[in-house]
């Protein structure tokens, strides 16, 4: 016959609470440890996003002194094959209006193709539904199956 269930010491003298006490303490350790581990590699990051963002705005504007040292080549070059002076800079502000357009254009073409994370949003509905157990949650998808 089964005997009822007590708190019995465990084989070193401690109880079962006492052994559960201990490892909800080593657990609330792990987590404290693991969030200052992040804590500090967070930090690590940022510091290196900052260098690197440093570093790249030294070299974008470094390359806009060299686009305005072409810009003045190609009008120079144009005077030089016979074109007006006055004409040569008016081509090359046109060529680079028409670059910044072009450049414009492509960014909005990218921007208006984002999804804003829907696939993310449906999925965090469907998980929140499932917690609740909504009997109206949608079916899980099939394995290998993609939401577009």
């Amino acid at each position: 016959m089964a005997e009822p269930a007590t708190a019995r010491p465990a084989e070193d003298g401690r109880s079962v609470g006492d052994l559960v006490s201990v490892a909800v303490q080593d657990l609330t350790k792990l987590v404290k440890y693991q969030v200052d581990l992040a804590k500090v590699e967070l930090t690590a990051d940022a510091r290196r996003l900052g260098v690197s963002g440093a570093l790249l705005a030294s070299a974008v504007f470094t390359g806009f002194l060299v686009l305005v040292m072409l810009c003045f080549a190609l009008a120079y070059g144009l005077q030089t094959l016979g074109v007006w002076d006055w004409a040569s800079f008016l081509i090359v502000a046109a060529v680079c209006v028409l670059l910044a357009a072009g450049t414009v254009g492509i960014v909005y073409l990218k921007v208006r193709r984002m999804s804003g994370l829907r696939m993310t949003r449906e999925s965090v509905q469907e998980d929140l539904a499932l917690l609740r157990r909504d009997d109206q949650a949608p079916e899980a998808l099939p394995t290998g199956t993609q939401v577009n």
